[in-house]
């Protein structure tokens, strides 16, 4: 839009000095009556030189004769006619002194003087009236000059100005998209995570399995053994920090490489690629192994002074009915060794041959 105003106003400007220039600088209208004045005054001054040199022969007269044609051809206009009331009477002179000259008639000193001088003195007065004209002309030309520049001056401010508002809207229009994208995104994170753990919730883990669909993937699910006789003994607030305590090392022992959830209360699942069912019994063993060198004391649990995990595991390809079938074979797998005793992992293996035929198989 700046740049849009600034182009008008230019070509505003220069629809309106060229045609003022033009005006000045060419040889039209009154300007040149200055210049028409000079000459058909050089041409008598030249006509009186010729007749005082001699006014007798022949010569003389004919070429005398003929630059006072000039001259009245350039004063006979109708600007001199109707602006100056010496025009008249001067050109009347000359027509008296031109019959003198065709009809071989003497012409005296005296009468070179009343016929040529009375129009050379009239000549003279237009060229000064002119040459003040013209003055006029410039001084007016100049002023409306310096105006014009002053508003390009003033309106080249002002667009500027606005570009600079203009710029800034854009930049806080800018901001203002980018911290309510930013909000936005921090909504989407709190609202797909777990404030306790950090770890992501049942919704993050949904989409992140949709994400991968048709790839081979891994999901382990874990619960704290005695969860609620560790809440009941130590207090709620240690138990949060177990459950903080948890996340991160479940995190450090599947090496960053799985991604976590808590599924809620003292329940966590982790899903990670895996291409076979070695890289599943692996994490399981790890977690449990992992668990038991931390050694956290647990004051309340029936069978181990720490605490203690029950793991159950799957494998399936990512995929609605392929996370629907991973996630009950992991869960009846956890339930197996709960029903075991806890303290322990297995893993269950998932065929799916159809959306709608499913079969499990414990391994």
């Amino acid at each position: 839009m700046s740049f849009t105003l600034l182009v008008l106003l230019i070509a505003y400007q220069t629809r309106w000095v060229y045609p003022e220039i033009h005006a000045y600088f060419s040889q039209a209208g009154n300007l040149t009556g200055q210049q028409l004045a000079t000459r058909s005054r050089d041409y008598l001054q030249e006509s009186l030189d010729l007749l005082l040199l001699d006014p007798l022969d022949a010569g003389n007269r004919q070429r005398a004769h003929f630059q006072m044609e000039l001259a009245y051809s350039l004063f006979d206009i109708g600007l001199y006619r109707n602006e100056y009331s010496c025009t008249q009477p001067s050109l009347a002179a000359l027509d008296e002194l031109k019959v003198k000259l065709r009809s071989g008639e003497s012409v005296l000193v005296g009468d070179l003087r009343n016929s040529l001088l009375g129009p050379i003195r009239c000549l003279t007065e237009i060229e000064m009236h002119q040459l003040d004209r013209r003055s006029s002309v410039t001084s007016a030309f100049v002023e409306d000059t310096r105006r014009h520049q002053g508003q390009v001056l003033f309106g080249s401010v002002v667009i500027f100005a606005l570009g600079l508002v203009f710029w800034w809207m854009h930049e806080r229009h800018r901001r203002s998209a980018e911290r309510a994208t930013r909000e936005s995104l921090e909504w989407m994170t709190r609202a797909l995570s777990d404030p306790l753990t950090g770890a992501g919730n049942r919704s993050a883990l949904h989409q992140d399995v949709l994400a991968c669909e048709g790839q081979p993937m891994g999901l382990i699910l874990i619960d704290i053994d005695f969860f609620k006789q560790y809440n009941d003994s130590l207090g709620h607030p240690d138990g949060d920090k177990l459950l903080r305590n948890l996340a991160e090392l479940i995190d450090e022992t599947l090496g960053g490489q799985a991604r976590l959830y808590r599924m809620g209360g003292d329940e966590f699942a982790a899903l990670f690629d895996c291409a076979d069912d070695g890289v599943l019994t692996g994490y399981c063993e790890r977690l449990v192994a992992g668990l038991r060198e931390a050694a956290l004391h647990h004051p309340d649990h029936p069978s181990a002074a720490t605490v203690t995990l029950s793991v159950g595991a799957a494998r399936f390809i990512a995929g609605q009915a392929g996370f629907d079938a991973g996630y009950a074979a992991a869960d009846q797998a956890l339930y197996r060794v709960k029903a075991g005793g806890r303290n322990g992992w297995q893993v269950a293996q998932v065929k799916v041959v159809s959306s709608s035929d499913l079969n499990l198989e414990e391994s």
